[in-house]
C-alpha cells in the first residue's frame, strides 16, 4: 500500500512539475516604440541586396526628438539612411528624455 503511494505521489510531482513549466502562448503584442521606428525605416530609398542588421544607440533630447548616438553596422550606406530617418523625428511613444536606448534593427533584402 505504501508503494502505491509513494509512486501516485511521485506521478502528482511530476505532473505538477511539467504543468508549471508548460508556457502559455502570449499574443504578440507590439510596443509603440518599436512600431514607430519601423514605421520611418520602412521604403528605403536604395535597394536592400542582403540582409543588413545594425544596433542603432539614440537618445531623446529636451524636445522629445530621437538623436542618433551611433550605427553600428558595416554599410554606410544603411548608416546614414536610419540617420537621415531617425535624428530630429518627434516620437508619440512615451520614452525617458536624456535616457540612452538601444535597438536591433534588422533591414532586409528585397526579393
Amino acid at each position: 500500500m505504501k508503494k502505491i503511494q509513494a509512486i501516485l505521489l511521485a506521478t502528482v510531482l511530476l505532473v505538477g512539475a511539467y504543468a508549471s513549466a508548460a508556457t502559455i502562448p502570449t499574443s504578440k503584442m507590439v510596443d509603440p516604440t518599436t512600431a514607430e521606428i519601423r514605421g520611418l525605416l520602412t521604403d528605403a530609398n536604395f535597394i536592400v541586396e542582403v540582409d543588413t542588421s545594425a544596433f542603432v544607440t539614440f537618445m531623446l533630447n529636451r524636445e522629445g526628438e530621437i538623436v542618433v548616438l551611433s550605427v553600428d553596422t558595416d554599410n554606410d550606406r544603411v548608416a546614414s539612411f536610419i540617420k537621415a530617418r531617425l535624428n530630429y523625428h518627434k516620437v508619440k511613444a512615451p520614452l525617458e528624455k536624456g535616457k540612452e536606448y538601444k535597438v536591433p534593427v534588422l533591414l532586409q533584402a528585397e526579393a
